[in-house]
């Protein structure tokens, strides 16, 4: 639709419109044919082979992937190769990586508990921005999509809270349009880890910038693009619901509330400055509050009728240096939910994103 709004033609009737949309519709760089197969070699073992042929005027670039996962007792194994890769950046903007090669051990997840996650990456050639983007961007890919090796790997633990849990019967003989959101309960949760990167090629440059910026410790080998980055993080969580998800009208209000810490270093330096202008009878710095700030997101979900859900999600930026309206909202994301019963907990989810213009209707299943 920005396509057509933006080619300067102006229909004067509805068919006139519907014949400017069915000419885009022609244009070959909205469809793609692909083929996938998913190989059971043993009971533990899946091989995920998929090809995917785009068209973009003359030029052909069909993706390849292919994917292996191993079950182990308590951990998940992920071996994956993809060329080119596609990515997207924080910005929106999507990315050609020509070889991405990635090996991936993660834990078990579990509702609490310690947990860790390993991944050795390895990308080659230069990613260049997607063709059928038309947001071109002055900054350059992000460091991670960089020609070069690294290592990753992260260490957390996390506990939850239950500060009220309903009690109270539910409706017999009345299945639950959702059997995740028919216990109405106030809780929080809280995670706190680690978080290190060893990086050797072109993608050590860049992070080291993004280092600088986030206070974490960092060492650099002196005449090799090599670079270790460490650093702390920590996230807190709040959910309240009422409602049961029973009855067919407005049996169902949640609430979700999340506050992210990226880089502990950074939040520990602002916080410490800011206390001691406090003990000095000084006035804070902004950009040192700023600093503590963290990154907020909220989630609201509201039964209209029946199996139908409202929901939207979004995040909250603090901008002190705004002072007319220091907080905004940023990338709302609207939603309607279909609730499947007859599966126990699955929905078709309809939504659209007003700041990248996107729509898309999709199923999830055993989602909380």
């Amino acid at each position: 639709m920005s396509s057509v709004t933006g080619s300067g033609e102006k229909p004067n009737s509805v068919s006139s419109w519907l014949q400017t949309i069915g000419r885009h519709l022609q244009n070959h760089s909205l469809y793609a044919l692909g083929f996938s197969s998913e190989l059971m070699l043993t009971p533990d073992d899946t091989l995920l082979l998929s090809l995917d042929s785009y068209t973009f005027g003359d030029n052909k670039k069909p993706r390849k992937k292919a994917i292996l996962h191993h079950k182990f007792p308590n951990h998940n194994l992920t071996v994956e190769a993809v060329s080119p890769g596609l990515f997207v950046d924080n910005s929106g903007n999507y990315w050609d990586v020509p070889l991405s090669l990635a090996i991936d051990m993660a834990s078990l997840a579990s509702d609490s508990g310690a947990s860790y996650h390993l991944c050795m990456h390895h990308n080659t050639g230069s990613p260049t921005q997607f063709q059928g983007d038309d947001h071109q961007t002055i900054h350059g890919p992000p460091a991670t999509l960089l020609p070069g090796f690294s290592i990753k790997s992260a260490f957390s633990f996390k506990q939850n809270f239950d500060f009220w849990r309903s009690k109270a019967p539910k409706l017999k003989l009345v299945q639950p349009y959702d059997l995740f959101l028919s216990n109405p309960h106030i809780s929080a949760s809280g995670i706190i880890g680690a978080a290190l990167t060893a990086s050797v090629g072109d993608c050590s440059v860049r992070s080291q910038d993004n280092c600088q910026e986030s206070n974490g410790f960092s060492f650099q080998a002196s005449g090799v693009k090599s670079a270790f980055l460490a650093d702390l993080f920590a996230s807190v969580s709040f959910t309240a619901q009422h409602g049961n998800y029973q009855r067919l009208f407005l049996d169902l209000t949640r609430f979700h509330a999340r506050l992210d810490f990226p880089s502990g270093s950074r939040f520990v330096a602002g916080a410490t400055q800011v206390a001691q202008n406090l003990l000095n009878s000084q006035r804070p710095c902004l950009e040192d509050i700023q600093t503590i700030c963290p990154n907020a997101s909220l989630s609201l979900q509201q039964q209209i009728a029946g199996p139908f859900l409202f929901r939207v999600d979004s995040g909250v930026t603090v901008d002190l240096e705004n002072q007319d309206w220091p907080v905004r909202v940023d990338d709302p994301v609207f939603a309607l939910e279909y609730s499947m019963q007859v599966l126990g907990s699955a929905k078709a989810v309809a939504w659209y994103s007003p700041k990248h213009r996107e729509f898309m209707i999709e199923l999830r299943f055993f989602e909380t």
